[in-house]
């Protein structure tokens, strides 16, 4: 089934759409295959050609719309043509149709609308305007909708016509991807028990994707792990996945913050003591190494350890053994041991702030986290999941406006800071079902406004604003696949060959990247 929605909130969608709307004032929709309108909020549509609004806002011509775009898609059948640019007679301008196929089925199109393909036809802006006038519009609207139409002239058609055809091909990899990683998760969840299944950690996306297959290598290994990654990211989400997952699962996971007791208290915590060791130990106690014998501890905050407290770890992580406060014997522990971090390990290393070996010792597996900025598709799927977890029964629901807001905001605080946000808007809500997005707090509604007023490169050459396009989808997807080229030029629909070529041109090899 297609998430028609999903599509309006996918980057490069986005991107290609702003660029047809700044240089030609072109606004493009979906349609099923029926040849409805989908994704499009008519109460606000938020279309850039005033033109092509006054027309979409009005059930008859979506009505018109619709039966146009199903005969030409049985013209379409009948040809070899990929797509079809023709006068849409109910409006009065041109629209481009450019179906898509997913897998040889058609599901539906991409329309272009409110442009003229010629220069001839500027001679139908009288045509166009008593259009407008018939279907209602005032006449002070009609001036302004008409001044927007453009004509796309020779050496433009086809950079127009193939930016068109990209969005339909976006969608159709798009739903291929979100099908097969869908299928990835499902597989790997017959195999987990139910208490932490991956899918309780909510994300479909293809960083979350590459984190549930590592998840899955590593389940039966006694390893220590390092998790890194910025606040509210779910780390501990992540070391309880890990360990209910485990071998270990019918055993203890203990928990201690690093970062929440000072030297002489962490080490009772973490190793016990003997009773008369200090003044207020009154009697023995085990310490959280011990009772989480056979079993997985989560040392949270890592970085945050004094040099003391490091050697003591790393005593524990090499031997086995550790020494409770005031005793004279040690003791011995089978402990898988999941430490966390926000900071950076490795530069604490170079600084001699963090041991050298206990750095090694804990970072066997190396597991991080991608911040919430990083997986924006996952937003909708958290949101439901906040929204049904907090909402006590009611059916509650965001606007497609506040969904875009939440995308536009950078969630310097992560799923967290998500999660808090949610929990706020349901509290202002009251008996509302409908959570508006003048209701999200005023940090998000100015961090769209910002994006809007930044906006994307509207002057100069298009064949520059399609290189910026090309250059930075590229460099994006090396990061992603961690510079595998191959898998890169598959996603891309291009050969091994071209994309090599284009990373020259670009100067996006991995050297001058990581620097």
């Amino acid at each position: 089934m297609i998430n028609w929605d999903e599509f309006e909130h996918i980057h490069v969608i986005r991107k290609l759409k702003q660029i047809l709307g700044s240089w030609w004032n072109i606004d493009v929709v979906f349609t099923d295959e029926r040849g409805q309108i989908k994704g499009l909020d008519y109460d606000q549509p938020k279309l850039v050609n005033h033109a092509t609004e006054e027309f979409l806002s009005k059930e008859t011509v979506r009505i018109h719309l619709q039966e146009t775009i199903s005969k030409t898609i049985e013209d379409l059948r009948t040809s070899e043509n990929r797509y079809a640019v023709k006068k849409w007679d109910t409006a009065g301008f041109d629209i481009a149709i450019f179906p898509i196929n997913i897998e040889n089925d058609f599901v539906g199109t991409v329309i272009a609308l409110g442009f003229l393909k010629d220069q001839e036809g500027m001679n139908r802006l009288n045509e166009i305007k008593e259009r407008l006038a018939v279907f209602g519009t005032k006449p002070d609207k009609v001036e302004a909708a008409v001044s927007n139409i453009k004509y796309i002239d020779d050496q433009d058609r086809q950079h127009f016509l193939d930016l068109v055809e990209l969005v339909a091909q976006e969608i159709v990899t798009l739903h291929l991807e979100i099908t097969s990683r869908e299928d990835r998760i499902r597989e790997l969840n017959k195999e987990l028990g139910s208490r932490y299944k991956y899918e309780n950690m909510i994300g479909k996306s293809k960083p979350m994707q590459n984190l549930y297959a590592l998840l899955d290598k590593i389940k039966t290994a006694d390893s220590t792990v390092l998790v890194q990654g910025e606040n509210g990211t779910g780390k501990e989400l992540i070391a309880k996945a890990i360990h209910y997952n485990s071998n270990r699962k019918d055993k203890a996971f203990v928990v201690q913050n690093c970062s929440a007791f000072n030297d002489n208290l962490l080490e009772s915590e973490l190793f016990g003591h003997v009773k008369g060791s200090f003044t207020g130990a009154i009697r023995d106690k085990k310490g959280l190494f011990e009772l989480a014998d056979k079993g997985t501890f989560f040392l949270d905050e890592i970085g945050d350890t004094s040099p003391t407290m490091q050697v003591k770890l790393l005593r524990v992580l090499q031997e086995g053994t550790f020494t409770s406060v005031g005793a004279l014997e040690p003791k011995r522990v089978d402990v898988r041991v999941i430490a966390a971090t926000n900071r950076n390990l490795k530069e604490m290393v170079e600084q001699g702030t963090f041991r050298e070996d206990l750095y090694y010792r804990l970072n066997v597996i190396n597991i991080t986290v991608p911040p919430l900025r990083e997986r924006k598709e996952d937003i909708p799927l958290l949101v439901d999941f906040f929204i049904a977890k907090n909402s006590h029964g009611i059916k509650k629901s965001l606007t497609k406006r506040g969904l875009e807001k939440l995308y536009d905001y950078s969630w310097p605080g992560n799923v967290r800071e998500l999660q808090n946000e949610i929990e706020r808007i349901l509290v202002l809500s009251g008996d509302e079902t409908k959570l508006a997005a003048d209701m999200l707090s005023p940090k998000i509604l100015d961090a769209s406004d910002k994006g809007k007023v930044q906006g994307s490169r509207v002057h100069g050459k298009l064949k520059d604003a399609l290189e910026d396009l090309e250059r930075e989808m590229i460099r994006e997807g090396l990061r992603r696949t961690g510079w595998n080229k191959s898998k890169l030029a598959k996603e891309l629909g291009i050969s091994r060959a071209g994309l090599i070529m284009k990373v020259e041109k670009y100067g996006l090899d991995k050297r001058r990247m990581t620097k």
